[in-house]
């Protein structure tokens, strides 16, 4: 059954496509020890993906635009820091962002065996929009984007070249509350956000903005309460080893 569900969904997305990357690379991560280490939750650049020390499950959320936890249901292994696994995928010039992300749901249902449905349930979650007066953010550039100023205790989400869905999905982590992107802006925007969470025990004069403020502040956008139906991405079988490259 489970092999039937992977090979439906591989035939479905690759006859949708018509295209799979060029070359990629799915390799088992080597364990390392301490809790600093580097992490690429995927990043699509010169028409390459490339995810270093993920989980499945950052995996499945990358391909398919997952900001959260709580819209990915499976096997716990899944999130397993001892289980990681390096990507890095080939396109071809110039393919759309959207086609790259639908190639890489094809790639991890080839090499992992991964079968999985949706189904909805009642989620609790913040919807970032955009803030009135408009997103006060650049579209991209290539130049590399500078830190704003903080002080100990203030975290930050800086980047020269980074989507909405990005945004919302480093919001999910940092926050641990499921963040879901409706803006409505398409493509990247260079981004400088820096707050102060409400847990860090940082002196009065010393506080800088709550990421509810700063949001609004430095870039035009808002996090709005909402409960409602959510789509969720359950997952059947998986193989805990990739196929070979």
């Amino acid at each position: 059954m489970y092999r039937l569900i992977t090979l439906l969904v591989a035939s479905g997305i690759a006859s949708a496509l018509g295209q799979s990357f060029e070359v990629a690379s799915v390799k088992v991560a080597p364990v390392l020890n301490g809790d600093l280490y580097n992490i690429n939750l995927g990043t699509v650049q010169h028409d390459t993906v490339t995810l270093t020390n993920a989980s499945l499950a950052d995996c499945i959320r990358f391909a398919y635009g997952l900001t959260s936890d709580s819209q990915l249901s499976g096997p716990d292994w899944i999130k397993s820091k001892e289980l990681r696994y390096d990507i890095v995928a080939k396109a071809l010039p110039d393919t759309p962002r959207e086609q790259v992300l639908r190639m890489m749901q094809a790639l991890l249902t080839e090499r992992f065996k991964l079968a999985l449905h949706p189904e909805n349930r009642e989620l609790a979650y913040y919807a970032l929009v955009v803030a009135k007066g408009g997103s006060k953010m650049r579209e991209a550039t290539d130049a590399a984007a500078s830190a704003p100023t903080g002080v100990q205790g203030q975290l930050r989400i800086v980047s020269n070249r980074m989507p909405m869905s990005t945004v919302a999905t480093l919001l999910s982590r940092y926050m641990r509350s499921f963040v879901v992107d409706q803006t409505g802006l398409k493509g990247s925007f260079e981004v400088k956000l820096v707050w102060t969470p409400d847990d860090r025990p940082v002196a009065d004069d010393e506080r800088g903005p709550s990421v509810f403020t700063a949001l609004q502040e430095q870039l035009g956008l808002k996090l709005e309460s909402r409960k409602g139906p959510m789509e969720v991405l359950v997952v059947d079988h998986a193989e805990k080893t990739p196929t070979e490259n």
